[in-house]
């Protein structure tokens, strides 16, 4: 195998609470186009500047069998001693790194059983390096290079010692005009963000998501931009696509939802207390906070 030497990453809807499974994995795009050995070797060579030739040396480690609902993982592959966790997210998420602990924790299980290893032995066992990577490419500003930590998630204590778990993410934002760099060695990574781009500045422009995507589709074909893929994969990549505006979509609402519920919970707990201090009748309160009088005395009897 071919090779200059490694060198490090540069920095250039419903989930249940139970560990219920979800015996069908529902595909991303991401993964689609990276499922392919050949685009994941160039992926992997951008990321570590590195020049391996042969994507059979590769070995793909992605759980297909049993898959936690809510916790959607694109790729993972061991190859140059390095065990790779590569998703997508068109959300952020600061959970990222415990999620790829436990997702992490079942490919070890798995290489240790394949290889034979015996934990209980008295001599060390060999494990690859984990190594776990998000790309980015929400509508949200994010940084061009972040470190997320599960240590972050732990609770403040007066515990001074070291934890005894870490998990480290590295995400890339991969929307246009972020890591330069990273698209320039990585072709097939700039076009899908370019047909990303497509889809989002399409609907900017009035288009529904359906008729979006068929527009981004002609577009990316006509500028040689992901032609074969698209042209070999065109229903199923309206599908995914689809699909994946659709989670995204949820997922904003349930924020907005959220920060409506917050706003309005703000309000009543000042409405409130300006009412204990004499400063507003019960009359002015309720008109203030839009509702009658008899509901917001319910509303004092459940925040007193």
């Amino acid at each position: 195998m071919s090779k200059k030497q490694r060198k490090p990453i540069s920095k250039k809807k419903n989930t249940s609470s139970n560990h219920h499974v979800n015996s069908k994995y529902k595909d991303t795009l991401f993964r689609m186009i990276f499922r392919d050995k050949k685009n994941l070797l160039s992926l992997y060579n951008a990321l570590n500047k590195t020049s391996y030739t042969n994507p059979d040396d590769m070995k793909i480690t992605t759980l297909e069998d049993v898959i936690y609902v809510g916790m959607k993982n694109d790729v993972s592959f061991l190859f140059s001693s390095i065990m790779n966790l590569f998703e997508h997210q068109s959300t952020f998420n600061p959970n990222m790194p415990v999620r790829g602990l436990l997702y992490l924790a079942r490919i070890y299980q798995n290489y240790i059983r394949e290889n034979g290893l015996n934990i209980y032995s008295s001599t060390q066992i060999s494990l690859p390096v984990p190594v776990y990577v998000v790309f980015y490419n929400g509508r949200k500003e994010e940084a061009e290079y972040q470190e997320l930590k599960l240590s972050d998630a732990f609770k403040k204590s007066e515990f001074s010692g070291q934890a005894a778990l870490e998990c480290r993410v590295i995400m890339l934002n991969i929307n246009l005009g972020h890591n330069k760099e990273l698209f320039e060695n990585c072709r097939i990574l700039w076009e899908y963000a370019y047909f990303i781009n497509e889809v989002r500045e399409n609907q900017k422009k009035g288009s529904s998501i359906e008729v979006a995507v068929r527009q981004a589709q002609k577009s990316c074909i006509e500028q040689d931009i992901l032609k074969e893929f698209l042209e070999k994969n065109s229903a199923e990549v309206s599908d995914v696509i689809l699909e994946e505006f659709n989670e995204e979509q949820y997922a904003e609402g349930l924020r907005e939802e959220g920060r409506q519920k917050g706003q309005e919970e703000g309000k009543a707990k000042t409405l409130i207390s300006l009412y204990q201090k004499n400063l507003l009748t019960l009359e002015q309160a309720a008109e203030e906070y839009g509702t009658t009088v008899e509901e917001f005395q319910k509303l004092l009897a459940r925040k007193v």
